[in-house]
């Protein structure tokens, strides 16, 4: 089955639905924000009714993006919505705790871009080889014949800058460049987008920072840069997890690294995110190993039930060390 088998279906039951649930996974992302909402204001402008649902609202870090205030933690009562679309959501359980109530609404549509996506729902479009949700919102908006509006282009243009870390990851293709343009010509400003994604610390956001970056571990001759969070960190700082976003940018921007670690500690999770560069190591194998996944050079996973930052740590080594001193 192609990746793209199900696309036609998609826009057949987002036509002839009246009242349509967007969904995104936890802890969103500027992809998944950016194609939530941009999304949303494509489906408006069809005249549909739309309901924007997260688990939280939206942080600090995307709050410019226009009609954010618009999600909602409610979910619709039963019967309310004609549908659901996910968007860049890899995995079910990603959608947090209103998950078995979100995967009752029928049709369950997915709009994903993650290569190890799980295959859930009724319907999915998943295509890998696209450098964002964003571009596929784009793509699925020609197919749909709507005219982009200016809030949903910007929404768009930040989803792609986001998860292409400003268009210069491997996944970046000429085609990317053409949309980004086409958005751009809507009135977007790339200044105005960057500086919001990316000149947007507070205090304790850099003071977290800080703590962090003394954290750094460089082995394995230098290929492998870790950087860890701990909930000491976040107490003494008074930051929270949304404050790590990009974090993980600083190890792998050493010019040695050819795999960057974030180990973040909350409660009785350890959360690591994984990231390489060029095509020799696919950090999405490596998170399958512990039930996550994602890119081949951007990816991630959790672990609970109480295991220990320590724990993790050690047999996250174990795959990785030999990897990269093979």
């Amino acid at each position: 089955m192609s990746a793209n088998s199900h696309l036609s279906d998609i826009v057949r039951n987002l036509r002839e639905a009246q009242n349509i649930l967007l969904a995104t996974h936890v802890f969103p992302d500027g992809d998944a924000l950016g194609s939530m909402l941009g999304f949303g204001e494509i489906l408006e402008a069809m005249g549909k009714k739309v309901i924007l649902y997260a688990e939280e609202p939206v942080s600090y870090l995307y709050d410019f993006l226009p009609c954010c205030q618009k999600v909602t933690q409610e979910l619709p009562v039963a019967g309310e919505v004609d549908c659901a679309v996910a968007l860049d959501c890899g995995d079910k359980y990603r959608l947090g705790k209103a998950m078995d109530e979100l995967l009752d609404i029928h049709p369950f549509m997915v709009i994903d871009h993650h290569a190890g996506n799980k295959a859930f729902g009724d319907l999915r479009w998943v295509d890998g080889q696209m450098p964002s949700t964003g571009n596929m919102v784009y793509e699925l908006t020609k197919a749909l014949g709507v005219e982009l509006s200016h809030k949903a282009a910007y929404c768009l243009y930040t989803a792609i800058v986001s998860d292409t870390g400003s268009f210069k990851y491997a996944s970046t293709t000429p085609e990317t460049f053409l949309v980004a343009g086409n958005l751009v010509a809507k009135g977007i400003n790339p200044e105005d987008v960057a500086g919001k994604l990316f000149d947007n610390f507070t205090e304790s956001r850099l003071k977290l920072l800080q703590q962090v970056l003394a954290s750094l571990e460089i082995m394995a001759d230098g290929s492998l840069g870790i950087i860890t969070v701990t909930k000491d960190m976040y107490e003494a700082t008074g930051s929270t997890s949304k404050d790590t976003e990009t974090f993980i940018n600083y190890p792998r921007s050493l010019a040695s690294v050819k795999v960057a670690v974030f180990f973040k500690e909350a409660g009785e999770t350890v959360s690591v995110s994984l990231r390489s560069k060029g095509s020799d190591y696919d950090v999405a194998e490596i998170a399958k190993n512990f039930g996550g996944g994602g890119h081949r050079n951007a990816a991630g996973f959790k672990v609970k039930n109480g295991d220990d930052l320590d724990k993790v740590k050690s047999d996250l080594l174990d795959i990785l060390i030999p990897l990269l001193e093979g």
